[in-house]
């Protein structure tokens, strides 16, 4: 009994790192869209990930935690990096180069749906009447979001629209291993391993598609401040709170940081990158996040809870 309590996570660190997943990770559409302008996508993501999971490494040295893990926990973290960071973020990075940032935030708003598909397809989970009526709600938004002529006009944006989805195939796939896997006790390590191995896959991909290269220091200073917040608050607070919250509550409601990350990418996009909202695109979040909503009702949770314990 005593051993449980102490290992049961506090309250106010759950609250915390939805914070991270919900307020921060809903900036980093906006800083991504700045560095992209100037940076290669895969070169960006790569940069990012090594360096946060250098640091992370290096934090853990100082303060005394052991990085070594085994082989097993290695693969899984590296098959982990690719679904989550090479493919997953790298994709969608890519892709904000022909959609603006806002859109690629409301189109991933999605995710808990393909989550629940997924769980159904791969796992034959039963989708629950209230979830039924969310994969509804959520299939409209998305035609609504992606139907508009003013934005399927822009060139490879129906390019753009495909690369997220495929991203989002690979994170809910990793959101679902995750739960299963043989990973690092310590999410902070497990987190780092999981940076350093997409990272360095990123930096393949982008030799594969030949990007150019080049240094920190040429970058303009908006390029530069993009990359330290990605790096520190993007990564090593965030994908750490998100690491930790797969292991502490079920999948789903991870998944609801979808419901904040929009609003947070539109206002920013809006205010700082004069991204235009359209009413349609207002309507389609409406819809979308409501069945969103009742994918993650109490209700459509239970049998979902019941399979994670």
């Amino acid at each position: 009994m005593t051993n449980s309590k102490e290992n049961k996570p506090s309250l106010a660190l759950i609250i915390a790192a939805f914070f991270a997943i919900y307020v921060i990770w809903g900036s980093t559409y906006l800083l991504n869209k700045i560095a992209v302008t100037e940076i290669p996508p895969f070169f960006l993501a790569g940069i990012r990930f090594i360096v946060a999971g250098i640091l992370i490494f290096g934090i853990a040295k100082i303060s005394g935690k052991s990085i070594a893990i085994s082989k097993k926990q290695f693969l899984n973290t590296a098959f982990l990096g690719l679904l989550f960071l090479s493919f997953g973020n790298g994709t969608v990075v890519w892709a904000l180069k022909f959609v603006d940032s806002n859109f690629a935030a409301l189109e991933i708003s999605a995710q808990p749906l393909v989550i629940l598909l997924m769980m159904r397809i791969l796992q034959g989970k039963k989708i629950q009447p209230m979830s039924l009526l969310g994969v509804f709600l959520g299939m409209l938004g998305i035609y609504l979001l992606v139907s508009q002529k003013d934005i399927l006009e822009q060139e490879n944006a129906v390019v753009g629209m495909l690369m997220i989805f495929a991203a989002m195939l690979s994170w809910a796939y990793g959101s679902l291993f995750v739960t299963k896997a043989d990973l690092p006790k310590n999410y902070f390590v497990n987190t780092g391993y999981q940076m350093f191995t997409g990272g360095i896959m990123l930096f393949v991909l982008s030799l594969i598609f030949q990007e150019k290269w080049s240094s920190p220091m040429v970058w303009s200073t908006n390029a530069q401040w993009s990359m330290v917040l990605l790096v520190i608050l993007g990564s090593i607070v965030a994908f750490t709170s998100f690491n930790f919250l797969l292991k502490v509550v079920s999948p789903e409601k991870v998944a609801t940081n979808t419901y904040v990350n929009p609003i947070v990418a539109m206002f920013l996009g809006w205010y700082f990158l004069e991204e235009q909202i359209s009413g349609q695109s207002i309507m389609a979040a409406i819809i979308l996040l409501t069945g969103v909503y009742f994918i993650n009702t109490k209700k459509s949770l239970k049998l979902l809870n019941r399979f994670k314990k």
